[in-house]
């Protein structure tokens, strides 16, 4: 399990140290990038929204090697469950981290790179030549949870358009090439599932800080720091709202992002819980998906202005989003009200228990 002490810059040596031991590789929410998702070790996010396949493979992992991971309670679940039967060796910078949640069986203190470094030392040394064990009952379980309980949405030709839908189609059209930033809740939950990350330092959010309203500033101070790069922010329009006039500062400065506003109406995450935790008694959740005009709110920043409320045109709003480098561009992406983010580990419940749908409440 790989979080790292500085977000996403993954040494070669951690591919290095998977491929050698013949482990899976899990990424916390932080860490997505830092292993590759298209890697054959890769099994994706654990915890609260991750992949079944991940979050199951902790909970029945005999040895759970963490590096620079803190076990938040996004990732564990109730911790009196979290991976009941595993020897844990925790890696970290910060002694404080150690032990502070889960007891690490082999606590070690140092920079993350040089310990896997040093782990990858000792057990070509200690292998002396022979290969790695094949865990091939393992993988042939990791296998059929990939099957049986993949990451899954249902896009209507008619519409609404999905977000996760929209996310995926952004990712194929730019070939994964850009600096992803979100704001908080579903969406950062989606993008986090659904983009196939590649490569580190192409992924920045707020992690457990929760900040609503992050992913425009932060999306400029990326930008600031790599102009060449490819930058979006995938937002919420309750985040949006928060901080949308930062885009005064992109525009004037000549900063060139692009944010896609998905509108849903809403806080869509409390929403998801109000629906599924409190009877459906909706409360201050609801903002109305007409006001205020993004694409119209968007000009009046010196920013191009798009919409896109259908499917089919998709991917043409992405390639006129692209087509635009001289100054920032918002996309609204109308998106479905209704629509929930799943799997989920409710709040306080054990990773045993993963809803994979409001039918399994």
């Amino acid at each position: 399990m790989w979080e790292g002490e500085s977000s996403g810059q993954a040494p070669p040596e951690l591919a290095a140290f998977a491929e050698t031991a013949n482990v899976p590789v899990v990424t916390t929410l932080m860490a997505r990038g830092a292993f590759p998702d298209d890697h054959p070790l890769a099994l994706g996010m654990p915890g609260m929204h991750g992949t079944y396949t991940a979050t199951t493979a902790i909970q029945r992992s005999d040895v759970l090697v963490s590096l620079g991971a803190r076990f938040d309670d996004r990732v564990t679940g109730a911790v009196d469950s979290f991976a009941p039967g595993a020897k844990v060796i925790h890696v970290d910078v910060d002694p404080a981290e150690i032990g502070k949640v889960r007891n690490a069986d082999i606590p070690i203190v140092g920079d993350a790179r040089l310990v896997i470094a040093a782990l990858l030392d000792r057990l070509v040394s200690t292998r002396g030549g022979a290969p790695a064990p094949a865990r091939e009952q393992w993988f042939r379980q990791l296998e059929e949870w990939k099957t049986t309980k993949p990451l899954s949405y249902h896009q209507a030709d008619e519409g609404p358009i999905k977000t996760q839908y929209f996310v995926e189609r952004l990712h194929a059209l730019t070939g994964g090439e850009a600096v992803v930033v979100a704001g908080v809740g579903q969406h950062q939950m989606w993008a986090s599932q659904f983009w196939g990350f590649s490569r580190p330092g192409t992924w920045i959010n707020s992690g457990g800080l929760g900040t609503m309203g992050f992913a425009v500033p932060a999306a400029i101070g990326a930008k600031t720091a790599k102009p060449d790069d490819l930058v979006f922010a995938l937002d919420g329009d309750g985040c949006f709202q928060m901080t949308f006039q930062e885009l005064i500062t992109a525009a004037t400065e000549q900063i060139p992002i692009k944010v896609a506003v998905f509108n849903n109406g809403g806080y869509g995450m409390v929403k998801q819980w109000q629906n599924l935790f409190y009877g459906g008694r909706l409360s201050a959740v609801e903002l109305g998906a007409s006001v205020p005009d993004y694409p119209k709110l968007a000009e009046a920043m010196g920013c191009v202005g798009l919409r896109v409320d259908h499917p089919a045109e998709v991917d043409v709003a992405i390639d006129k989003a692209l087509a635009v480098d001289d100054r920032p561009v918002v996309l609204e992406v109308v998106s479905d009200p209704e629509e929930m983010c799943f799997p989920m580990v409710p709040a306080g419940g054990s990773n045993d228990h993963i809803v994979m749908g409001p039918d399994d409440l």
